[in-house]
C-alpha cells in the first residue's frame, strides 16, 4: 500500500483533485445554499473511495498481458470503475449518510455531472498508468537489447582473440617439427619458451585492456620464440616516446599478430638480417604503435589465412566504434603498420 501512496504522490494526484474540486464547486454551480459539513462529508467520501478505485483500477491495467488494445481495455475499465463509483457514493452512501432532503435532492439534481467527472477522471487516471507501463516496458526491452547487444560483443570479441592463437600455435609447432630433426637441443628451448608463452597468456586471456608495459612483456616472450627460429637473421628494435606512455592501456594481444605478419613477410625471400622496428608514442592522448619491416615486392609474399590484420581491425571497431585506429601503408620497400588506441 505505501508503494502505491508513493507513486500517486509523484503523478496522479491531479486528476483526483481536480474531480475533488469539480464535487467541491458544484453546490456554487446550482445557485443552492447547502450546510459546509455535508459538502465536506462529500467531498471525503468522494476522495477516498476514488483513490481507493484508482488503486484497483491501476493494479487491473498493469496485469494486462500484451499492448494489444491496452489503452481501449483501460478506457474501458475507466468506464466501469467510474461506474461503480458513482453507484457506491452517488446512490448508496449519499442516501446512506445524509438525512437532509434538500441535500439529497440536490445529489439527484447533479447525478449526471458526477458520473461524467468520475468517469474523466478515472480516465485520465488509466491513460496515465497505461502510458508510464509502456514507458516501463519500452525501458525494459531496451535493456534486454543493450543486454543482448553486449553479450554479442564480448562473444564476438571472445572469438577474434580466441582465433589469434591457434594461428601463432600452428606456426610454432612446424618449427618445432621441423627444428626436431635439425638441432634437438634447439627444439626442446623452443617447447620450453613456447610453454611459457602461453601459461603467460592464460593467465591473461579473461583480460580485455591491459597495460602498455604488460603487452611488452608479452611481447618479449613471443620474441623469445622466434628468436630460437630465426637467430641472428631476427632483430627487433623497440623506441619508445612520450610522456608517461607507460600508463597507456591497450586491448590485450593486440600487438602479437601484427608483429608475427611483420616477421613473416620481413624474413620470407631475404636470407640476410631483417630489422622490424616498433614506435611506441602517446600524444595527446593517443597511443601510437607503428609496426615497420622490409619487404620486397617482387617476391610474392607466402600465403597466410589474412585473419591476422583483419580481425585487429574488427576488434578496435567493436571496442572503440571507430574505423580510422588501423592504418596500412607501403613505401621504399618498407610495410608499416599503424595503430592508434584512445586513452
Amino acid at each position: 500500500m505505501l508503494q502505491y501512496f508513493s507513486r500517486y504522490s509523484r503523478l496522479l494526484p491531479l486528476p483526483i483533485l481536480l474531480f475533488v474540486f469539480g464535487i467541491a464547486t458544484l453546490p456554487f454551480s446550482s445557485g443552492e445554499t447547502l450546510p459546509w459539513k455535508s459538502v465536506g462529508i462529500d467531498i471525503a467520501i468522494h476522495l477516498v473511495l476514488v483513490f481507493i478505485v484508482s488503486l484497483v483500477l491501476e493494479w487491473r491495467i498493469r496485469k494486462y498481458p500484451t499492448k494489444v488494445l491496452a489503452t481501449a481495455h483501460a478506457s474501458l475499465l475507466a468506464f466501469l470503475n467510474a461506474t461503480l463509483l458513482f453507484v457506491i457514493a452517488d446512490l448508496f452512501l449519499c442516501s446512506l449518510v445524509f438525512n437532509d432532503k434538500n441535500y439529497l435532492s440536490y445529489v439527484d439534481d447533479t447525478e449526471s455531472m458526477r458520473f461524467i467527472m468520475s468517469w474523466l477522471c478515472l480516465g485520465w487516471l488509466a491513460h496515465i498508468t497505461v502510458l508510464r507501463k509502456h514507458q516501463a516496458d519500452n525501458q525494459k526491452d531496451l535493456e534486454l537489447h543493450q543486454h543482448a547487444v553486449i553479450s554479442l560483443r564480448e562473444a564476438e570479441l571472445f572469438r577474434l582473440r580466441q582465433q589469434l592463437q591457434p594461428h601463432f600455435l600452428y606456426n610454432s609447432l612446424n618449427s618445432i617439427n621441423a627444428l626436431i630433426q635439425l638441432d634437438t637441443e634447439k627444439a626442446q628451448e623452443m617447447v620450453g619458451r613456447l610453454s611459457d608463452f602461453l601459461r603467460l597468456s592464460v593467465r591473461r586471456d579473461v583480460e580485455e585492456y591491459i597495460n602498455i608495459t604488460d603487452e611488452l612483456d608479452y611481447i618479449e616472450a613471443y620474441l623469445a620464440i622466434e628468436s630460437v627460429r630465426f637467430g641472428n637473421r631476427l632483430k627487433v628494435e623497440i623506441d619508445k616516446s612520450g610522456e608517461h606512455w607507460e600508463q597507456a592501456r591497450i586491448p590485450a594481444f593486440i600487438l602479437q599478430p601484427v608483429l608475427e605478419n611483420a616477421i613473416k613477410f620481413g624474413l620470407y625471400g631475404n636470407t640476410g638480417q631483417v630489422v622490424i622496428r616498433i614506435d611506441i608514442n602517446l600524444l595527446e592522448k593517443m597511443l601510437h604503435l607503428s609496426i615497420e619491416n622490409p619487404f620486397d615486392p617482387s617476391i610474392q609474399a607466402p600465403r597466410g589465412t589474412g585473419f591476422g590484420l583483419e580481425g585487429i581491425a574488427r576488434r578496435l571497431t567493436i571496442l572503440y566504434a571507430r574505423t580510422d585506429l588501423l592504418e596500412i601503408k607501403k613505401q621504399d620497400h618498407i610495410f608499416s603498420t599503424l595503430i592508434k588506441i584512445p586513452q
